[in-house]
């Protein structure tokens, strides 16, 4: 195995374990989690690898083999950091935060998340370091427990106010399912996701752009929706039951927010019974769905997404939307197998017209959640 590999040439030792957490692609349920909502992810076959041993100091030796500097990067436990160590270092500041004694580590990192595609390579990474120390170090956490704890690592040390879901979706995925999870209860189940025994494909078009508003927009958008839910009287935005009442009452930013996220939750709901029903080729309409009010109403959408789903949908694609935060990433198609050829032409054909760079085409299988692996 690489990653373990290059540790032993690293340091000079064999690794206690390898663990591997997955990057994660959303089918629905979009920009809900932040808001006590619905979504339904499901692991990708892309992650990040983490070859770990203990040490008996307080002492964080890095090295990722995607750096490129092959630098060992070393900070001490619960120190600042910077780039890409940040997320790992938010790992034991967020582990030792919440009362457990994990120590000092030799970490070596490899990951193939495809990059810049919005598949939540961050969030596999803090995952797959926090299965380590919890292993390492006989902590005993929950998969939820680390899921809060990579979230914590992420919006608190890194200063990235993500949602649960993408940590969720990697602690917790199951092969062949999608994780339909309440995100203020924190409740989930496995759903059943057999689209090969179906006929069918989910594609990721990964548009290989990524728009520099992004992050500050992201911020935006969440304050939009937490000063629409005061405005309203509620918790969250998943606690607006009279959609037009509440839509009376706001206006602007805060009323379009509102409008999508009421709506992409009961888009959710609606998913999860088509699929119960044995109906997946129905779920495409609600996908459409979910795109357009993601591009009109909570405006994160962009020209390289929106050509992508329309060009799909005329291709032969069931259904198609934007999947993660927006500005770029990727867009989801749900394709009958016999149309794959026909939405990857009509696709690149309409960038091609347009004199943009051809997109990536990854088939999303739904995969295991974080596991060990050696």
């Amino acid at each position: 195995m690489r990653v373990a590999e290059e540790f032993r040439a690293a340091f000079g030792r064999e690794p206690e374990g390898v663990w591997h957490a997955p990057g994660r692609v959303n089918l629905i349920g979009e920009h809900t989690d932040y808001n006590g909502g619905f979504v339904l992810p499901f692991a990708v076959p892309w992650g990040v690898a983490c070859a770990a041993a203990r040490r008996d100091d307080e002492v964080v030796r890095l090295l990722s083999l995607q750096d490129g500097s092959a630098r060992v990067h070393e900070i001490a436990v619960l120190d600042e950091a910077e780039g890409w160590t940040r997320y790992v270092a938010g790992v034991f500041w967020a582990l030792r935060r919440a009362g457990h004694a994990a120590g000092g580590a030799d970490l070596v990192i490899d990951g193939d998340v495809p990059r810049g595609a919005g598949l939540s390579s961050s969030a596999a990474l803090e995952v797959s370091v926090a299965l380590a120390l919890d292993e390492l170090y006989g902590l005993g956490l929950g998969r939820m427990e680390l899921a809060l704890l990579a979230q914590r690592a992420e919006n608190d040390f890194v200063g990235m106010p993500c949602g649960i879901m993408d940590q969720a979706a990697s602690a917790l995925s199951r092969e062949g399912h999608a994780l339909f999870m309440d995100c203020r209860s924190l409740a989930s189940r496995a759903v059943p996701l057999d689209l090969a025994a179906e006929g069918f494909q989910v594609l990721i078009i990964d548009t290989g752009v990524h728009h520099e508003l992004a992050d500050g927009q992201y911020a935006r958008r969440r304050r939009d929706c937490e000063n629409a839910a005061k405005r309203l009287g509620v918790e969250a935005l998943r606690d607006v039951t009279d959609l037009a009442g509440a839509l009376a009452v706001l206006e602007g930013d805060e009323r379009r927010r509102t409008q999508h996220v009421v709506t992409e939750n009961h888009r959710v709901e609606a998913v999860i019974g088509l699929l119960r029903a044995g109906a997946l080729r129905e779920i495409g309409a609600l996908l459409n769905a979910s795109h357009l009010s993601l591009r009109d109403q909570y405006e994160v959408s962009c020209a390289e997404l929106d050509v992508a789903v329309e060009a799909a949908v005329r291709g032969g694609a069931r259904g198609a939307r934007m999947t993660g935060g927006g500005f770029g990433g990727s867009a989801i198609a749900l394709v009958p197998v016999d149309r794959l050829d026909s939405v990857r032409h009509e696709v690149a054909r309409a960038y091609e017209a347009r004199g943009w760079r051809a997109p990536r085409f990854l088939p999303a299988v739904p995969s295991p959640g974080a596991r060990r692996l050696a």
